[in-house]
């Protein structure tokens, strides 16, 4: 089944930027959100030629009133929707303790409370429709908890991943599919700054993370290769060896 019609959060920058500029050369239409709307008509611009259409939404998704206004507002300009990718998201954060409770807060709000905004609303226009399929940006952190400065980035991740896994126990044998991607380390401005000699240049790791939506996978690692037999390390094996991998 081909979703013709898809909206992409955090679209103005990084996976979803990427995300959106795979998916426009594919011939889709886009319904594009993010805060920095500037940098949104940027992209649409630059994707017009492509994309079969593309429309535009401001939006915090902290703003749990605002998320089911904009995605009713992208799906009127499409002409209705078939995919939904809940992107956006937050890196920041500080060991807890130490004094910065307050950016560890922003980023489980932005990461998860803003995700279940999203797929409640993305889920409501589904339901309406008997139809959908709503994609969920995790983690690899989310398949055991990081230390210091990402324990709640890590937190955050966890949560959306059990959103997913709790939708799609529910959605089971429907017309509606959730998909649960956990990227590792891809080159965008969350990362940067990491050293570690598993990161993947942002094309790669973007046309990797399409592809596992395009298949509707149930959950995937991304890149499947090396971060396949890693998710499972991390989850099975004792904290003294999987520590090492982290």
């Amino acid at each position: 089944m081909v979703r013709e019609k898809i909206i992409i959060t955090g679209a103005s920058s990084g996976l979803g930027e990427g995300m959106a500029r795979e998916f426009a050369a594919r011939g889709r239409s886009l319904g594009l959100a993010a805060r920095r709307i500037d940098r949104l008509e940027s992209l649409a611009g630059q994707l017009e030629s492509s994309a079969r259409r593309v429309a535009v939404r401001q939006l915090d998704v902290t703003d749990a009133d605002a998320v089911p206004v904009a995605f009713e507002a992208l799906s009127e300009d499409l002409g209705g929707v078939d995919r939904v990718i809940v992107n956006a998201g937050l890196g920041k954060g500080a060991p807890i303790g130490t004094g910065h409770a307050a950016a560890n807060m922003e980023t489980v709000q932005t990461n998860l409370v803003g995700a279940l905004a999203q797929a409640d609303a993305a889920m409501e226009i589904f339901r309406r429709q008997n139809a959908g399929h709503l994609v969920l940006v995790s983690s690899m952190s989310a398949v055991r908890g990081l230390p210091k400065a990402q324990t709640a980035y890590s937190a955050s991740k966890a949560g959306v991943s059990a959103l997913g896994q709790g939708l799609r126990a529910e959605l089971a044998g429907s017309p509606i599919t959730v998909t649960v991607l956990l990227p590792g380390y891809i080159e965008t401005d969350i990362n940067r700054g990491v050293k570690t000699s598993m990161m993947t240049d942002t094309e790669r790791g973007v046309k990797a993370m399409v592809a596992a939506i395009e298949s509707e996978r149930a959950r995937a690692a991304v890149p499947a290769w090396p971060w396949t037999p890693i998710s499972w390390a991390l989850r099975y094996l004792p904290e003294s060896l999987s520590a090492r991998l982290i």
